[in-house]
């Protein structure tokens, strides 16, 4: 049996088995055979075949849509992160997974910001900058202030007056940055939001259309990044960009200068 399809057998055996009928609707009662749900129950939530979702538990070779996995994990009322693993091991996308993210910063993470003692911002989905310290308010001057509302690092490299001159071998970091996003947003190109964002930044921006269109795929890596700050001239960073767990949409990029790092 393949692996996944194992994983996904047990893991709705175990939801059903810890399922208390009370809460879905059904009595309790002291003739119950089986522990928690019945398999039936199961299916009668979801709105799917009874036989098809045995099948699914016994680890068969059968087509699971994402409907149908929608449908049980409504059913089952799985948590966010039982939900994705439900997803993961039917090897299916969420229809819902965008909706199920959100982009506020949780306060932990903003006391944190505020501690941090070198250029340091937090990034969301479709890379607003939601967040940033004072230090990176410091050099990045005109790009950050506190008045911007949702600021995009896209939009200030692509469509910021002083960005060519800003951001150092600004058509290579531009290049391998729309590169990267590519990467990033692949599982949720289609999300009006983020299509608007593309569309805005290549009718504005004809190096942005021609970078898109290339299709290149980079992950985000770190690196050495170099700035031309208007009162300190040529500085350089070492990037280096974390996830936070419990949102893995987010993005802690800390700018580490070149200086510290060699120490």
């Amino acid at each position: 049996m393949d692996t996944r399809r194992k994983e996904l057998a047990e893991f709705l055996l175990a939801l059903r088995q810890r399922g208390a009928p009370e809460e879905f609707g059904f009595p309790a009662g002291a003739r119950r055979r089986t522990q928690g749900l019945r398999r039936e129950e199961v299916a009668q939530l979801a709105g799917i075949s009874a036989t098809w979702y045995t099948w699914i538990e016994q680890g068969r070779q059968v087509n699971v849509s994402a409907e149908a996995l929608e449908r049980l994990a409504g059913a089952l009322k799985l948590s966010k992160s039982e939900r994705t693993y439900l997803f993961d091991m039917a090897d299916k996308r969420d229809p819902q997974a965008h909706a199920l993210e959100s982009d506020s910063v949780p306060d932990t993470l903003l006391h944190m910001l505020g501690s941090i003692h070198i250029p340091a911002y937090i990034m969301g989905r479709t890379w607003d900058i939601l967040a940033w310290n004072q230090p990176a308010s410091d050099l990045f001057v005109d790009w950050l202030k506190p008045a911007t509302p949702k600021p995009n690092l896209l939009r200030l490299v692509f469509q910021h007056p002083s960005a060519k001159h800003f951001v150092a071998d600004w058509e290579m970091r531009a290049r391998r940055l729309v590169a990267e996003f590519r990467a990033d947003c692949r599982s949720h190109l289609e999300e009006p939001e983020l299509k608007k964002l593309i569309l805005d930044l290549s009718n504005s921006s004809p190096d942005f259309a021609a970078f898109w269109k290339q299709h290149d795929v980079l992950e985000r890596q770190g690196g050495q990044r170099k700035f031309m700050h208007p009162q300190h001239g040529l500085i350089s960073y070492q990037q280096i960009t974390l996830r936070p767990v419990e949102q893995e949409q987010l993005k802690l990029v800390l700018l580490q200068p070149d200086s510290l790092a060699h120490q």
